[in-house]
């Protein structure tokens, strides 16, 4: 087939035998590369300076692989005819947006453990619930991409590969929604209620900024794949039958690359962790004034069950549902806040011995007495004299 011109835009024009249907951008995809990989060694850097692997680990794994992604989009803007080059370049590029949005439940999880009293559910049941979905949707993700970008397989394989993605962008976005809710209900009840410190606030406006991201990348998906008629070269295709979407390279560095890049180097810019404690134990009381060691959430349900039904709403219909409010019991831990100026954000956690003081007023010491008036009062009665209590019992009983 010959060549079609599309004009002069770059990117717009149709080259034969593409993958891409234009030939790709030669200098952007190494940018992008060598910008993640930055971003990556940041998020590394950060993780050992907070000693929080365990909480934001992905962020770290998501950059290195975003960076791989674009470092075999180069590999393929200089073969972009090869299907196994083109096949592992989308795959991974695909399967990183769900799982940034894992990243910021892991993160709203630790801010509801963190302000207990807000919280409108278990919070570690955000990550396995909301975990959960998006494992469904990375399974959607990988497997569309896989068939719809093959032309190796059948135009009805292809199909249902596009069938797998639309679905699971759809989930991804419903999911979206529904995390947003439960942070802007979260930001509700502390700002009303409180306490709303700074550090809350910042972390709660990155969750909303990283979404907002996640957002309009799965929107701009959502869009190009109901929109879709040509999905890859095919001999026989129609070039002019392309959507816009699929035409134009523009489009996919603006809303999938940029935004992405965007999203890792927030969090590089607004690390969550120089905020919240590590210890998901350790909440902040409710008047504010200082971080306290509690005994932490309990959620005897199988995890199955936990996972299906994060608000319990089994339990509340059989009346069997329990929430225990340890912030309100006094056997606790206290943490007073100090701001350590020079290193910034950082508050450290000083430990804080609760002692019973001794009651020496003279309540007490009355109180001594009239137990040793009464004693003697007995012992009278029994026929004994008040002189034979002894005097050292006397007094100990005015110490005590």
């Amino acid at each position: 087939m010959a060549e079609v011109k599309q004009g002069s835009t770059v990117g717009s024009q149709y080259v034969e035998g593409s993958l891409y249907y234009y030939a790709p951008n030669k200098e952007a995809p190494i940018l992008f590369a060598v910008l993640f990989l930055i971003s990556f060694v940041f998020h590394v850097r950060q993780n050992v300076r907070y000693k929080s692997f365990k909480i934001t680990f992905m962020h770290i794994f998501c950059a290195l692989t975003m960076t791989a992604g674009y470092t075999l989009r180069e590999v393929g803007a200089f073969h972009y005819t090869t299907v196994n080059i083109y096949i592992a370049s989308m795959t991974i590029i695909y399967s990183v947006p769900p799982l940034y949005e894992m990243c910021n439940y892991q993160i709203l999880s630790r801010l509801l453990y963190y302000v207990p009293y807000h919280s409108p559910m278990h919070p570690g049941r955000i990550l396995t619930t909301l975990g959960g979905i998006s494992a469904v949707v990375e399974t959607l993700n990988g497997n569309g991409v896989s068939y719809w970008a093959n032309i190796k397989v059948s135009h009805s394989k292809q199909i249902m590969g596009l069938d797998f993605l639309k679905a699971s962008l759809v989930v991804q976005l419903v999911v979206l929604v529904g995390f947003i809710s439960l942070t802007a209900w979260f930001h509700y009840k502390c700002q009303r209620v409180g306490p709303f410190p700074k550090a809350v606030r910042d972390v709660i406006i990155t969750l909303y900024i990283s979404s907002v991201l996640i957002g309009i990348r799965a929107l701009y998906r959502t869009v190009e794949y109901y929109t879709v008629k040509v999905f890859i070269y095919k001999p026989d295709m129609d070039p002019s039958s392309a959507s816009p979407l699929i035409k134009y390279e523009a489009f996919f560095w603006v809303f999938e690359a940029l935004l992405m890049l965007a999203n890792s180097v927030l969090w590089n810019v607004r690390h969550p962790m120089a905020h919240l404690p590590l210890d998901s134990r350790v909440y902040l009381a409710e008047d504010g004034s200082k971080e306290i060691v509690g005994p932490g959430y309990e959620d005897l349900r199988f995890f199955v069950v936990a996972m299906v039904d994060p608000f319990d709403l089994i339990g509340l219909a059989m009346g069997r549902h329990t929430r225990k409010e340890f912030w309100k019991t006094d056997n606790v831990e206290g943490k007073d806040k100090v701001l350590d100026e020079e290193a910034g954000t950082k508050e450290e956690e000083v430990e804080r011995e609760v002692e019973t003081p001794v009651d020496v007023s003279g309540e007490a010491e009355g109180a001594a007495r009239d137990k040793v008036a009464e004693t003697v009062a007995v012992m009278e009665e029994n026929g004994n004299s008040a002189e034979q209590v002894p005097e050292e019992i006397q007094e100990s009983e005015v110490e005590k």
